[in-house]
C-alpha cells in the first residue's frame, strides 16, 4: 500500500523536529557542546591505551591515554574538564609521579610522563568531575636486575 500524502506522516515530522529544537539543548540524547560538560548527559571515560609495564622510576610507555565519551559511545571531543589518575591498587605503598591531571585534547587525555616509584602489580583510576571513575587493566613495575 502506498501513501502518497499522510497527515500521520506531517505529523511524525513535526513530532522529531520540535523534539529536536527545544530549549537550549539539542534534544538529542548524548549531544552536548558544552565543553565543561554542564549538560544533561555525564561523561564516560575509558582507558585508550592501557598502562603497559615499566621499570621503577621509568616512564611508563607508551603514554597512557584516557578517553571520554558522550551517552552514545562518540569521543566527546567538546569536554574540556580535567581528568585526573591515581594508582587504585597500591599495596606496596608506591608514589606515582608525572602529570596526573590533564585536560584532554579532542576528547582524549595523555598522560606522558607517569612513573611509579617501587616494584609491584598496580591498577589506574582516572576520574573527571560529573563522571564515574575507571579502572585500568592490572600493569607491572619491575626492578632493573644487572648479570
Amino acid at each position: 500500500m502506498r501513501i502518497l500524502h499522510s497527515s500521520i506522516a506531517r505529523t511524525l515530522v513535526t513530532l522529531v523536529v520540535s523534539g529536536c529544537f527545544q530549549g537550549a539543548g539539542s534534544g538529542l540524547i548524548g549531544v552536548s557542546g558544552d565543553g565543561g560538560n554542564t549538560g544533561n548527559t555525564a561523561p564516560v571515560l575509558g582507558f585508550f591505551v592501557q598502562p603497559n609495564f615499566s621499570t621503577v622510576g621509568q616512564v611508563i610507555t607508551p603514554a597512557v591515554e584516557v578517553v571520554v565519551r558522550d551517552s552514545l559511545g562518540a569521543t566527546d571531543s567538546a569536554f574540556t574538564g580535567s581528568i585526573s589518575v591515581a594508582l587504585a591498587s597500591n599495596s606496596t605503598g608506591a608514589a606515582l609521579s608525572g602529570t596526573t591531571s590533564v585536560r584532554p585534547v579532542k576528547g582524549i587525555a595523555t598522560f606522558s610522563n607517569l612513573a611509579v616509584d617501587k616494584a609491584g602489580t598496580y591498577t589506574l583510576q582516572a576520574s573527571a568531575r560529573g563522571a564515574a571513575t575507571v579502572t585500568s587493566t592490572t600493569f607491572s613495575v619491575t626492578t632493573v636486575t644487572t648479570p
